[in-house]
């Protein structure tokens, strides 16, 4: 397969077409709501990319106790680790809503990284981002009360900065999750959001999927001493 394919009219590289289009060793997989897509001590043998919904990536203690490492939202990859000797997976991944993945197995992967510069390049500048997200995280974590941390998570899953405006986060993220992101306990998450819904930084739109509305004024939040 020539690269030409995933060019756009513009010149500008299209990923979701490249990625759609890589050959034998790639599986699209519709993936409903809830079901896990590997579970922690599985073998790590693919990269997997969204192209629709969100996946929230966990990790489980030798005691049992959980915690959610990030959600992930379409245009981005995850276990990747696979590409790094990870033999198997060190977490789990399941859907948070209906989603579209696309299941690339490692040996497809690295032979098109190793093809297609375009696509390394997206590939490397994704884990220069993440690997900054991390290291924000842990600063936040660090340095900053339980209430921005919240705030932050908050606008992170709202997609805060990009293009400015924040989307809906859909479906509505339980207390316990943002718990479990954010390092403290349920009953001050609750009250942290309780805070921000009167002030109105947050909106619950209510619904099936019980959506919430972030808007930018929560940044407000993050940047008050």
């Amino acid at each position: 397969m020539g690269s030409a394919i995933a060019v756009k009219k513009n010149g500008g590289f299209d990923p979701n077409t490249f990625l759609a289009t890589i050959g034998d060793g790639r599986k699209i997989l519709s993936i409903p709501k809830k079901q896990v897509i590997f579970a922690q001590g599985d073998e790590a043998d693919a990269v997997f990319y969204v192209q629709t919904g969100k996946v929230r990536l966990s990790v489980v203690s030798k005691i049992g106790k959980e915690a959610t490492i990030a959600i992930v939202s379409a245009g981005n990859f995850f276990g990747e680790g696979s590409l790094a000797g990870q033999l198997l997976r060190m977490g789990s991944a399941a859907a948070m809503t209906d989603c579209e993945i696309l299941r690339v197995e490692k040996k497809t992967m690295m032979d098109a990284l190793h093809r297609e510069p375009a696509l390394s390049e997206m590939f490397v500048a994704y884990l220069l981002g993440r690997n900054i997200r991390y290291e924000e995280d842990l600063v936040d974590q660090l340095f900053n009360s339980s209430e921005k941390r919240l705030a932050r998570v908050l606008l992170l899953l709202a997609h805060f900065g990009k293009e400015g405006i924040p989307e809906t986060v859909v479906p509505k993220i339980s207390q316990e999750t943002l718990a479990e992101m954010v390092g403290t306990t349920r009953s001050r998450v609750s009250f942290f959001m309780n805070r921000f819904r009167k002030l109105g930084f947050i909106h619950y739109a209510g619904g099936t999927e019980g959506a919430l509305q972030v808007h930018s004024s929560l940044l407000n939040v993050v940047l008050h001493d």
